[in-house]
C-alpha cells in the first residue's frame, strides 16, 4: 500500500467506515495529499450517507451569512409609511422585521402619522442622505415621490413600493416594483361584492383620506363596479378622517342624517371599524340596510362581523408588505442587482361570517394581534373551487 498523508489519516478517523470501506477508500486512487484525500472524502461521504448539502460558493461547505447566504455587510431599509402609528401596519412592521432577523439586516419604520405628503418626503430625502441600502415606499401621492426616488435610483439605492403605488393612471416613480394589493381591483370587487345585496337605494363609499392614492383607487373601483352594474343604485363617496374618533362622528352623523340606506361601504380601516359600530348603535338592519362591508382585519371589524353588522371584509396581507419589500431588497443587493425585485399583488380575500371564526381565535404576528413568534396548526381541508 503506498504511504498515506496523514491528514487522510485523521480524517479517516472522524468517520464510522467499517474495514472493509476503510480499505476501499484507502486503496482506492492513490490518496498521497490531502487536497486528494479532502475529495475523496467528500465524495465517500455522499455516497455512503446519501448525499450532502450542495456546497457554498468558493467550494466551501458553509457560508458567513444567514443560511447558505455569505457574509455582506448589516444592510439598513427604510420603510416609509403614510400613518405610521396605525394598527393596520402593526403587522406590515412585523413583517419587516422577521425578514431582517432571517437576512441579517435591519430596518426603520419612519414617515408620518398623519398622511401628510410632506413629512413623507422628507423622511425619504433623510434616508437617502443617510445612504440607506435600499427604501420602501408607500406611494399616496403620484407627484411628490418621482423627484425623491429618481435621486435615490441615482445614488444606487434601490427603491420598491408598497401598500400604495400612485395612480391607476399614473405611478408617479419609477420604483422597481410594488408589492401591494391592486387597490382599484380590490374597490371593483368590494362593489361588486355589494351588489350580490343591494338591486336599488343609496349606498355611500366612506373614505379616510380622500385622493389618498393608498385608497382612493379603492373607492373609485366601487363606483365603478356599481356604474357597471347599471341598477338603480345612488352612489356617494363620503370623506371622513385619518383620526378613528372623527371619522366615527362623521359616519354617526350620515347616518343619521339618512335614514333608509341600502349599503354602507368604507375603502378603510378606520372607516370600516366605525360602520360596523354605527350599524349596531342604530339597529340599522331593521331599517333596510342591506349591506355594509370594507376592509382590513382590525378586532373590532371582526367583532361586527360575527355579530352581523358587517357583512364582510377584505385582507390584503400586510404582513407581507412587510416582508417581502426587505426580502426583495436584499436579494437584489445580494445578486448585484440581477434578482431584479418583482411585482407582487398580495392578495385579496374574502372574510365573511362563515370564516370569520380562524381571525379572532388564532393571535398571530401574522395578524398584528400577538407579538409572539409560533408555529399556527392547522388541519382539515383547504378550500377551493369545485
Amino acid at each position: 500500500m503506498k504511504e498515506i498523508h496523514p491528514k487522510v489519516e485523521e480524517a479517516l478517523d472522524t468517520l464510522s467506515l467499517n474495514r472493509v470501506a476503510r480499505r476501499r477508500l484507502l486503496t482506492g486512487a492513490g490518496l498521497v495529499s490531502a487536497t486528494a484525500a479532502a475529495s475523496a472524502l467528500l465524495s465517500a461521504c455522499t455516497g455512503d450517507s446519501g448525499g450532502t448539502r450542495p456546497a457554498a460558493s468558493g467550494g466551501t461547505a458553509a457560508a458567513a451569512g444567514p443560511g447558505d447566504f455569505p457574509s455582506t455587510p448589516k444592510w439598513k431599509f427604510v420603510m416609509v409609511c403614510h400613518v405610521t402609528t396605525n394598527p393596520f401596519f402593526t403587522p406590515t412592521q412585523y413583517g419587516a422585521q422577521d425578514a431582517c432577523a432571517l437576512l441579517g439586516t435591519e430596518f426603520q419604520w419612519t414617515g408620518s402619522k398623519d398622511s401628510i405628503v410632506a413629512e413623507m418626503v422628507n423622511a425619504t430625502n433623510t434616508a437617502i442622505s443617510a445612504k440607506a441600502d435600499g427604501l420602501a415606499v408607500a406611494v399616496v401621492d403620484k407627484a411628490a415621490f418621482k423627484e425623491p426616488v429618481n435621486r435615490a435610483l441615482d445614488a444606487g439605492i434601490p427603491v420598491v413600493s408598497y401598500n400604495a403605488d400612485g395612480a391607476r393612471e399614473d405611478k408617479g416613480t419609477n420604483r422597481l416594483a410594488y408589492i401591494g394589493q391592486g387597490l382599484y381591483e380590490s374597490g371593483y370587487a368590494l362593489g361588486q361584492r355589494a351588489l350580490q345585496q343591494v338591486d336599488s337605494g343609496e349606498v355611500v363609499g366612506f373614505i379616510a383620506t380622500p385622493g389618498a392614492l393608498n385608497i382612493q383607487p379603492r373607492i373609485d373601483g366601487a363606483a365603478q363596479a356599481i356604474k357597471d352594474s347599471g341598477k338603480s343604485i345612488t352612489f356617494q363617496s363620503v370623506g371622513t378622517n385619518a383620526d378613528i374618533t372623527k371619522g366615527l362622528s362623521i359616519i354617526d352623523a350620515y347616518a343619521q342624517g339618512h335614514a333608509g340606506l341600502a349599503g354602507m361601504l368604507a375603502v378603510d380601516a378606520g372607516s370600516t371599524q366605525s360602520i360596523g359600530q354605527v350599524v349596531r348603535k342604530y339597529n340599522m338592519r331593521s331599517k333596510g340596510l342591506k349591506v355594509a362591508g370594507g376592509f382590513d382585519l382590525v378586532p373590532e371589524t371582526l367583532t361586527a362581523i360575527k355579530n352581523g353588522d358587517l357583512d364582510y371584509t377584505i385582507d390584503q396581507q400586510p404582513y407581507l408588505q412587510g416582508f417581502l419589500p426587505v426580502l426583495y431588497l436584499y436579494l437584489y443587493k445580494l445578486s448585484g442587482g440581477l434578482l431584479f425585485p418583482s411585482e407582487t399583488n398580495t392578495g385579496l380575500l374574502f372574510v365573511t361570517k362563515d370564516n370569520v371564526g380562524p381571525y379572532q381565535t388564532t393571535k398571530t404576528r401574522f395578524e398584528g394581534s400577538d407579538t409572539a413568534q409560533k408555529l399556527v396548526e392547522r388541519s382539515g381541508a383547504i378550500a377551493h373551487a369545485s
